[in-house]
């Protein structure tokens, strides 16, 4: 039987420009302290928190990864991400990103579980119809989506060039929205 142990992999090393700060230090830390709950509770073993623009302390159980590229974009963050996730041993990744603060343990555990019931090993939170995060992938998966990896942009484009990403309604659970302003 395969492995079933998940690493989580938090994305919070983004300057925010739109937010006015790096989102990492929103809400005096709640939403990183929120998105390692999330991930280490859905069912992740291991949980890295990716960081650039700001560098903070993560909140246990998790580890930070530095991105020192971080200003590339969202690709240099989860490269950096995927290189720290290929020294585990695990054979699961859960992607979330810092700024999609209403994201608990019960999507995460929910689209995990979806991912490891599915034969493609890939599935991703959709809420009403929107893809969003989290993202599972496989290990097997990790290769092609790194080498794929280009700009600001992240897992999107490698999901949508494929036909086997398990879409799992998670709009019963949360939003989903993705914070890039800050609350007037």
């Amino acid at each position: 039987m395969a492995s079933q142990r998940a690493a989580g992999l938090v994305l919070a090393a983004g300057a925010g420009t739109r937010f006015g700060m790096p989102k990492v230090l929103a809400a005096e830390g709640v939403w990183l302290s929120s998105a390692v709950a999330a991930v280490h509770a859905g069912g992740c073993a291991e949980v890295l928190v990716v960081l650039g623009a700001a560098e903070v302390d993560v909140p246990p159980p998790a580890r930070a990864v530095i991105a020192r590229e971080w200003a590339d974009g969202l690709s240099a963050s989860l490269r950096a991400g995927l290189a720290a996730v290929g020294g585990l041993d695990v054979d699961w990744v859960v992607i979330t990103l810092v700024d999609t603060p209403d994201i608990g343990a019960d999507t995460v555990r929910r689209v995990l579980d979806a991912a490891r019931a599915s034969a493609s090993g890939l599935a991703r939170a959709v809420f009403g119809g929107r893809p969003g995060h989290p993202v599972v992938l496989a290990r097997r998966h990790w290769p092609e989506l790194a080498g794929r990896l280009q700009g600001d942009t992240g897992a999107g484009p490698f999901l949508r060039g494929r036909d086997d990403v398990l879409a799992v309604e998670c709009g019963d659970l949360a939003t989903g929205a993705d914070v890039d302003e800050p609350a007037r």
